[in-house]
């Protein structure tokens, strides 16, 4: 019974010195653990080495996870795993902007938090070109193939299409004829524009329709009244505009045009305007010939009555509203001055007519002499 309660002693104080080791020996692991979690976050988390600048594109709709992982991939951060619930414990990335970024190796976490916060992107490169007001589809289709910003032989295909070009409402107005020239002919708007460098021949298309819808939007709000009352459909308004924006240099003068189209329209007479024959040639001639005067075709006002089948041009937002609201006046004729002001004389008969004519070569044999 002695040596029992001897042998006890002996082991109590060995079991206790086990359980001791045991619990510093835990202690120790999960010390060294948590120093090794910790070190893992702390380098996972640290600055990648500073390196040149990257181009990273944050893609729209991208989540926050999504944009670790691209950012990773891009050796911008180190370990896109911590640095998604790093967002997460911050409450950031729900604000990241969509776009093309400048950003480099041994940033900040922060620093590319905020970046991507304020969408401070690349200025994308952009295109530049001006479409002068009157220009038909063939030279709007040159000029931009000269400044090598489309394939002609592209962009004229898909402007002779029955492409349906989405939330374009202007070109919805475009008849099934066979007789129309080009489809979208006085669709585009002579403007000014911008866009993105790479731009494909039927982003520019889209662009120039959408350019015409705004400048619709901006004419008074009845106009469509207006043009219901006329009788007309936009289609041929635009036909109109664009025999006056063919016909007419000065402002002015285009309303006064626009009432002689009008009036001979009313009277059943052929608007016989030299523009309209020049169109259906491709390519202007300095002067008509009695022969051009002669070709059969939709558009040769002097052998049909009423409008062509569409626009010859693209007109200005002037020559728009100038066929909207045109002078009323009783002219039926009109023949260019010739003396260098680009401007006209306009008469009520033919017997008028042919004095200003007159007139107009005399003014013009005085400044030739």
């Amino acid at each position: 019974m002695a040596q029992s309660r001897q042998q006890h002693s002996k082991s109590g104080p060995r079991a206790g010195r086990i359980a001791l080791w045991v619990v510093l020996s835990l202690l120790a692991l999960l010390i060294i653990g948590a120093g090794s979690v910790f070190l893992y976050v702390w380098n996972g988390l640290k600055p990648t080495a500073s390196g040149e600048i990257k181009r990273v594109e944050i893609a729209k709709g991208a989540s926050a996870f999504e944009v670790s992982d691209t950012l990773e991939e891009q050796g911008i951060i180190k370990n896109s795993f911590l640095f998604k619930y790093y967002l997460k414990a911050k409450k950031e990335g729900s604000h990241f902007q969509a776009g093309i970024y400048d950003l480099a190796p041994g940033m900040k976490n922060d620093e590319i938090i905020a970046k991507l916060n304020s969408g401070d992107t690349v200025a994308e490169e952009m295109i530049r070109f001006t479409i002068p007001e009157g220009y038909t589809l063939l030279q709007i289709a040159d000029k931009l193939a000269e400044e090598k910003l489309i394939d002609r032989t592209k962009f004229l295909t898909l402007a002779d299409s029955t492409t349906n070009w989405g939330d374009a409402a202007a070109v919805k107005s475009i008849p099934t004829d066979d007789k129309l020239h080009h489809r979208l002919e006085g669709y585009l708007f002579p403007e000014t524009y911008e866009l993105t460098k790479g731009s494909t021949e039927e982003d520019i298309l889209k662009r120039m329709m959408a350019e015409l819808d705004t400048k619709l939007d901006s004419l008074p709000e009845n106009w469509q009244e207006v043009l219901a009352e006329r009788k007309l459909n936009l289609h041929q308004l635009l036909t109109i505009a664009s025999l006056v924006e063919r016909e007419v240099v000065v402002d002015e003068e285009r309303p006064v045009v626009a009432g002689v189209i009008y009036n001979r329209l009313a009277d059943g007479m052929p608007l016989q305007i030299d523009a309209t024959v020049q169109y259906l040639l491709d390519k202007p001639k300095e002067r008509l010939m009695e022969k051009d005067l002669q070709i059969d075709s939709p558009y040769n006002t002097y052998k049909i009555n009423g409008l062509p089948p569409g626009p010859i041009a693209s007109p200005s937002i002037a020559s728009i509203k100038a066929a909207l609201y045109p002078e009323k006046n009783e002219f039926f004729y009109y023949v260019t001055k010739k003396d260098g002001t680009q401007t006209h004389l306009f008469a009520k008969t033919y017997k008028e007519h042919l004095n200003n004519i007159e007139k107009s070569n005399q003014t013009a044999a005085k400044q030739g002499e």
